[in-house]
C-alpha cells in the first residue's frame, strides 16, 4: 500500500539533503552517517557490500523510521520507492562472478541495493541495475535484476546498520543487514568449481599457461573438484608429452594415474603409477603408500612402503612407512619395532615427539594410521 510522508518532513529532508550535496561538492566533511565497506569472497568469487550507516538513536525502526511497503518519497521520479537499505546514496553490492541469490541467478555485477519491508516479518530483497542514485528516489522496477523474498530475524540491538557475512562455507555464504532488534538475511551462491575452470582456462592461454606447474595445478583442481576428467586429462598431458614442456615427474604422472582411475581406466592407471615410482623421492613414495592405506588398500601400501625401504635404505622416512603399513595390517608389535628405529633416525624435534606419540598408541593397541 502507498505511504506519503508529512510535507513538512519532506520538506525540510529535501533541504537537508540539497545543502549536503552544494557542501559536499566543495569538501569533504564527514557524514551523520559514516559510509562502511565490508567483503567476502566464496572460492574466487569477491563479493562487496558498500553502505552507509544510521544509528537507531532511540528511534522506533520498522515500520515507523522504515515504513512498512512501497512508498512515495515526495522527491524524485519513483512513484513508489522501497527502502535505500541503509542511508544517503544507493547501497550497492557488487558480485565478481555469477551467483545465485535464495536459489535465483543473478549476472555478475554491480547493484543498487534496496528492501521492501513487510509487516509481517518479511522483506523483499531488490537487486536494481540503476546503482548510482542517491537512495531510492529515483527507483525504476523496470531497472529491477532481481527480487528475492527472506524472512526477518529478530536479534539483539544493533545501533548503527551493519551488513555481515555470516555462515560462510566453501561455496556460500550469507548477507545479514542488521539493525535494530531486526535482521534481514538473504543467502548468496556462487558454482565455485565453474568460476574456477573458467578462469583456468583464460590464463592457460596468457602468461600462466607457460608454466608446467599451473597446467598440473589446473588438472589437479579438475580431477579433486569434479571437472571434465578428459579436459583433465589434456591437461596433465601437457605437461608429460606436451609442445612445450615434455617432462616427466612424480606429481604429473601421480596426477595423471588419478585421473585415469577416476575415469575406470585401472591398469593403464597402474601402468603411469609404476613409471611415476622411478621419478619419486623418499617422501613422495611415502606419501603415496599413505594414500594408498586412506583408500583402504593395505597389501598395495606394503608394497610401496617395502620399495621404499629398498630403494632409499637407511633413511628415517622409511621405517616410519613400514610402521604405517604393518599398523594397517594390524601388526603393532613389527610396527612398534620399526618406529624404533625411525626414531633413532629422525633428524629434528617435531618429527621424533610425533613418533613418541605413535609409538604409545601402539602399546596401547591403536592404528596409527
Amino acid at each position: 500500500m502507498k505511504k506519503m510522508y508529512p510535507k513538512s518532513l519532506f520538506a525540510l529532508a529535501l533541504v537537508m539533503m540539497l545543502c549536503s550535496l552544494n557542501v559536499s561538492a566543495q569538501l569533504d566533511l564527514p557524514a551523520g552517517s559514516q559510509m562502511a565497506k565490508v567483503s567476502q569472497r566464496i572460492g574466487i568469487t569477491d563479493i562487496t557490500i558498500v553502505y552507509s550507516r544510521p544509528s537507531v538513536n532511540e528511534r522506533e525502526i520498522w515500520g515507523k523510521l522504515v515504513p512498512y511497503g512501497m512508498n512515495n518519497l515526495g522527491f524524485g521520479t519513483a512513484k513508489e520507492s522501497p527502502w535505500r537499505a541503509g542511508a544517503n546514496e544507493n547501497t550497492i553490492i557488487k558480485f565478481k562472478d555469477d551467483v545465485k541469490i535464495e536459489g535465483k541467478d543473478l549476472a555478475a555485477g554491480k547493484y543498487g541495493l534496496h528492501m521492501v519491508i513487510h509487516e509481517d516479518n518479511k522483506a523483499t530483497v531488490i537487486f536494481s541495475k540503476n546503482n548510482n542514485a542517491w537512495g531510492s528516489y529515483f527507483y525504476d522496477p523496470a531497472a529491477d535484476a532481481l527480487k528475492v523474498d527472506v524472512d526477518m530475524i529478530d536479534g539483539a540491538h544493533t545501533e548503527q546498520l551493519t551488513y555481515t557475512f555470516d555462515n560462510v562455507t566453501a561455496n556460500a555464504a550469507t548477507a545479514t543487514l542488521s539493525w535494530g532488534k531486526k535482521k534481514i538475511p538473504f543467502k548468496i551462491e556462487v558454482d565455485v568449481t565453474e568460476v574456477v575452470l573458467a578462469d583456468i582456462r583464460k590464463k592457460l592461454q596468457n602468461s600462466p599457461g607457460f608454466n608446467r606447474q599451473t597446467w598440473e595445478q589446473a588438472a589437479n583442481f579438475s580431477l579433486n573438484n569434479g571437472g571434465d576428467l578428459k579436459e583433465a586429462l589434456g591437461w596433465i598431458d601437457a605437461t608429460i608429452a606436451g609442445q612445450f614442456f615434455s617432462q616427466k615427474t612424480f606429481n604429473n604422472l601421480n596426477i595423471k594415474s588419478q585421473i585415469l582411475t577416476k575415469m575406470g581406466k585401472t591398469a593403464e592407471a597402474e601402468s603411469v603409477m609404476n613409471e611415476a615410482m622411478d621419478y619419486a623421492t623418499v617422501f613422495q613414495i611415502h606419501g603415496y603408500g599413505r594414500q594408498l592405506i586412506g583408500q583402504g588398500q593395505k597389501e598395495k601400501a606394503m608394497e610401496v612402503f617395502k620399495m621404499n625401504a629398498k630403494k632409499n635404505k637407511g633413511q628415517w622416512p622409511v621405517d616410519f612407512g613400514l610402521a604405517r603399513a604393518h599398523s594397517a595390517m594390524g601388526n603393532y608389535k613389527t610396527a612398534l619395532k620399526h618406529l624404533k628405529v625411525a626414531a633413532t633416525r629422525a633428524p629434528d624435534k617435531p618429527n621424533q615427539n610425533a613418533i613418541a606419540g605413535y609409538m604409545e598408541k601402539l602399546k596401547k593397541g591403536e592404528d596409527i594410521n
